[in-house]
């Protein structure tokens, strides 16, 4: 294939930053233009609905946002960035999305709104997340976040007063309860004690809430007994509307290092009286709900930021490219290039194998969500770090060209992507493994193959449905499985034989794993530092287990790319490397291969996933 970026600077009619779309590709469009597929056209009804296809609503919102590049493009890098500077909210992207209608995304299908499934959500997401990160989270998807406690145990009138605020343009914020490890969003928490007459009095404060100060809508997380547990807390829903007694204050607006044009801002509540009709599910179920409906933001934050490192991967390849002879990076960028996009794809494989067990096994996905969480923050800094070295000095570029990525790495941590965020889902994944040691590893039957068709037809996402107990690992089974049958494949030659090392690699780790667990303390000692290393290597073997499903699930299909081992033989081997095992000898066609898919895709402004959609950069 080709590997060759077109469109070089002072080519007439071609963008002075970026390579020239290639022909049949959709190109980035004049702002103010009506949202499309194409520019003055409308969609097909129900185009995008196709197994694999992008979804139509994806395809418009690429198409409205623009080329980023664009200077005089409202949407684009430089108005971004500005507003970042200016900790402001940007109000012209803002209004666009209203206009797009992309909040009815967050409401299900059942309740007027367009949510159907999370793997079709996270597509028409990544356009924004592309663009900006505090974008993404500003302008509503934690309103998805608070919501979908209620989606998932609300009675049917709070679901509807809920959906028609979100379709009528209304947010809805989240007041977290505090967690261990707590940064300043999970800090502090509310108390609701029994008010004389029924209901409750909630009191306390919290001094970083997304959104607190442009709604007056909120799902809170609050204390409802003294004593710590699995009962302590309870979720309430105030609004909308203002309280109809009480005090509640919002304080001065909170500065954040990162998400600076996200507004954070205090919010104190005193003696404001609930009706028992705020309670949300049953009196104690808080904790519950929490492990229930936060499996929503542990496959959803992943399979979107992963948006946002591409386009940090995309500038780089640029800078590697930039007066270079036929546009090609020097050799010592070949592997950090071809290796970070060869990440993204498995981060990919991992995030979307998540979301499609949400609507396939609701009830199975437990752990997996809170692996995806896991493990990919890591993989994805461990990225940008990288990438770093690719743009040396551009990397502090404040610009529309580079700015992005030290934007992105302050942006990280405070979206969720920090210590706090992997310390829930260590907390979810630790007590687990003396179990999974002994009754599940190496015994449970493989999923359903559709787990691992990126794009084909799901059943309709059920909140209810989702679960937060038992021992259910969908994935290593499909490792221990992938790996006997690709025993057979080793005669199609060196890559598939490497595939098969590879394999073979990750099974001896699950065999010890196996070993090392089943000796494990009890399920309470869920810190046991022995334990937190295990886990670590643990997510790790389920992140290369998706890649191998992701792998043969495109066997026989058009997708040449995904279809070939090489992707999955590179991104096999750097998640060996991180395991600390000695990979087999990679045939060097890997390399060049993911290498010139990158260049490729770079070169005709697809995406940088699985899914190779166009994209207007």
């Amino acid at each position: 294939m080709s590997a060759v970026l077109t469109g070089a600077p002072g080519t007439p009619g071609a963008h002075p930053h970026k390579p020239t779309p290639a022909p049949g590709t959709t190109p980035g469009t004049t702002p103010g233009t009506t949202p499309g597929t194409t520019p003055g056209t409308t969609p097909a009804p129900g185009a995008g609905s196709v197994p694999g296809a992008e979804p139509a609503r994806a395809a418009r919102l690429e198409h409205a946002l623009g080329d980023p590049f664009d200077p005089g493009n409202p949407h684009g890098y430089q108005a971004l960035l500005q507003a970042d500077e200016d900790r402001a909210v940007p109000e012209a992207t803002e209004a666009l999305l209203a206009a797009s209608g992309l909040a009815a995304e967050f409401v299900p299908h059942h309740l007027g709104g367009g949510l159907t499934d999370l793997e079709r959500l996270a597509r028409i997401l990544r356009p924004v997340f592309r663009r900006d990160l505090a974008l993404g989270y500003g302008f509503g998807i934690t309103s998805l976040f608070a919501a979908s406690s209620v989606w998932t145990a609300g009675s049917p009138e709070q679901q509807h007063t809920l959906a028609r605020g979100l379709l009528g343009g209304g947010r809805v914020s989240i007041v977290h309860r505090e967690v261990a490890h707590a940064n300043a969003i999970l800090r502090d928490e509310l108390t609701a004690s029994p008010a004389p007459g029924g209901g409750f009095l909630l009191n306390g404060r919290k001094d970083a809430v997304i959104n607190a100060d442009r709604t007056d809508t909120f799902v809170a997380y609050a204390r409802t007994s003294a004593h710590n547990g699995p009962d302590s807390h309870s979720v309430l829903l105030l609004g909308p509307g203002p309280a109809a007694a009480g005090t509640v204050r919002r304080t001065a607006r909170v500065e954040t290092p990162g998400m600076r044009g996200a507004r954070f801002s205090g919010i104190d509540f005193e003696a404001v009286p609930l009706p028992a009709t705020a309670l949300v599910g049953q009196r104690g179920e808080g904790v519950s709900l929490a492990l229930r409906s936060f499996q929503i933001s542990h496959c959803l934050i992943p399979g979107t930021v992963l948006a946002a490192v591409g386009s940090v991967l995309r500038q780089a390849t640029r800078a590697a490219t930039d007066q270079r002879p036929g546009n090609q990076p020097a050799r010592r960028w070949h592997r950090t290039l071809a290796g970070v996009f060869a990440d993204l794809l498995a981060c990919d494989a991992m995030a979307v194998t998540g979301l499609r067990a949400l609507s396939l096994l609701p009830q199975q996905a437990y752990l997996l969500a809170a692996a995806v969480k896991y493990t990919m923050p890591d993989l994805l800094r461990e990225d940008l770090e990288e990438l770093s070295t690719v743009l040396g000095a551009r990397g502090y570029d404040r610009g529309p060209l580079y700015g992005s990525f030290q934007k992105l790495a302050r942006d990280l941590p405070v979206a969720g992507l920090g210590h706090s965020g992997t310390a829930v889902c260590q907390a979810v994944l630790v007590p687990q493994l003396p179990a999974l040691a002994r009754t599940t590893w190496f015994r449970g039957a493989e999923p359903p193959a559709e787990l691992f068709l990126p794009g084909a037809p799901l059943p309709a996402f059920d909140p209810p449905r989702l679960t937060h107990t038992g021992t259910d690992d969908l994935l290593t089974a499909t490792l221990v499985a992938a790996a006997a049958r690709l025993e057979g494949h080793r005669r199609h030659g060196p890559l598939h034989t490497a595939l098969a090392d590879l394999a073979r690699t990750f099974v001896a780790e699950l065999h010890t794993l196996r070993t090392r667990c089943a000796a494990l303390p009890p399920a309470g000692a869920a810190f046991d530092p022995v334990a937190c290393a295990l886990v670590d290597r643990y997510a790790l073997v389920m992140a290369a287990a998706a890649c191998l499903g992701v792998w043969e699930g495109q066997a026989g299909t058009t997708d040449s790319f995904l279809a070939d081992p090489a992707w999955a033989v590179l991104a096999l081997s750097r998640i060996a490397r991180r395991l600390g095992a000695a990979p087999p000898q990679i045939p060097a066609d890997a390399q060049s291969t993911v290498l010139g898919e990158l260049l490729d895709r770079c070169r005709q402004g697809r995406s940088l996933d699985l899914y190779a959609t166009p994209v207007a950069d």
